[in-house]
């Protein structure tokens, strides 16, 4: 079997007709993923609101947009898409003042547990909202291309899913992460929890344990964790934030092995967050001598963004009859969570006593 690369879908078909997007929260992502990649994906920009005025301002003029003064203002934008950039806390009040029907796209996490992932998603379908979880790690064009390539038998049966990152994160950009109980799994490696439940499945438990770092006060940077699959499959997840002695042995990777292929991902946006660096996605297909690299068409900032919000989009108009990562399958990502920190907060299996 001849294996093209230039055949595996990396990208999500836009709208026909965008609708105009409203943004809630002013910070760094709205500026760095969402907006640019909005605009790279032809999404009309309607504006934004931020409890700091000043700051929605500086924003809204940086992009040529409206900033709103109240939440209802915001809410009150006819046929459009609401773009939740807010804290945890912050989504069910948001949630609670837009359009009953309205279509939104949540900030991950959703909420700040799975108590408060329940009452979002107890808003959601009572007012029924078209509502989906930003976990746009799925939309990478690596990540669609790996998905396109296990669907097409090119690594036969996947058995093997291993998640390494050893690497030096700046955490200083996220302020409002400081002194919240939850940091590494719900803010982070979420994302692969996501994508594995996406390639995997639902696992049928977890072994985690998620720590901080003696040498700052966030609550938690480092996790080790192994989803339960049974007997077939093995997936584990090595996660250091605080490799901070240079480039050189620093790693930000997928290994995914199958009965009959593999594939190597490199997640290049986390080395030197944010500037980043390539991503890359190599194949080892079924009936293949060796490594293919695969040409990628855009990178996970700010392109998955772009593909998160066309299936919205597309879900809305009726293009699309999936709405990838809504908040009912998201639920499972925080009931994931959830299980990851209390496997964490449990005591290991002791040791038996010296004889």
């Amino acid at each position: 079997m001849t294996f093209d690369p230039e055949t595996l879908t990396q990208s999500w078909p836009l709208p026909a007709n965008p609708r105009p997007i409203v943004t809630f929260g002013a910070g760094s992502i709205v500026g760095d993923a969402h907006y640019p990649a909005y605009r790279k994906g032809g999404f009309p920009i309607a504006g934004l609101y931020d409890p700091d005025h000043d700051k929605a301002k500086a924003l809204a003029e940086r992009w040529g947009v409206t900033a709103y003064r109240t939440v209802e203002e915001a809410a009150s934008v006819e046929n459009a898409i609401f773009d939740l950039a807010t804290p945890p806390a912050a989504h069910a009040n948001v949630l609670a003042v837009l359009p009953e029907g309205a279509a939104a796209l949540i900030q991950k996490p959703m909420g700040a547990d799975l108590a408060a992932a329940t009452e979002i998603l107890t808003i959601c379908r009572d007012r029924k909202l078209k509502a989906a979880v930003n976990f746009q790690l799925r939309f990478a064009p690596m990540m669609l291309a790996l998905k396109d390539a296990i669907a097409k038998g090119l690594l036969g049966e996947v058995v093997d899913f291993d998640v390494h990152l050893a690497l030096d994160t700046p955490w200083q950009l996220w302020s409002f992460l400081e002194g919240l109980p939850r940091i590494e799994i719900a803010m982070h490696s979420i994302h692969y929890l996501d994508v594995i439940r996406q390639v995997l499945g639902d696992p049928g438990g977890v072994h985690a344990k998620s720590i901080g770092h003696p040498n700052h006060g966030m609550a938690q940077t480092r996790t080790t964790a192994i989803l339960d699959y049974g007997d077939r499959v093995r997936c584990a997840l090595s996660i250091n934030h605080d490799h901070r002695f240079g480039r050189r042995h620093q790693a930000c990777e997928f290994r995914v092995s199958g009965t009959q292929g593999a594939a190597y991902l490199q997640l290049g946006v986390n080395l030197d967050y944010p500037r980043g660096e390539p991503d890359i996605l190599e194949i080892h297909p079924k009936g293949g001598d060796g490594w293919v690299p695969v040409p990628l068409e855009g990178t996970w900032f700010p392109d998955a963004f772009v593909g998160r919000m066309a299936n919205l989009q597309r879900f809305v108009s009726g293009e699309d009859a999936e709405l990838v990562s809504s908040v009912e399958d998201a639920w499972m990502t925080m009931a994931l969570v959830e299980a990851a920190y209390a496997s964490s907060a449990a005591p290991a299996t002791p040791l038996a006593a010296r004889p």
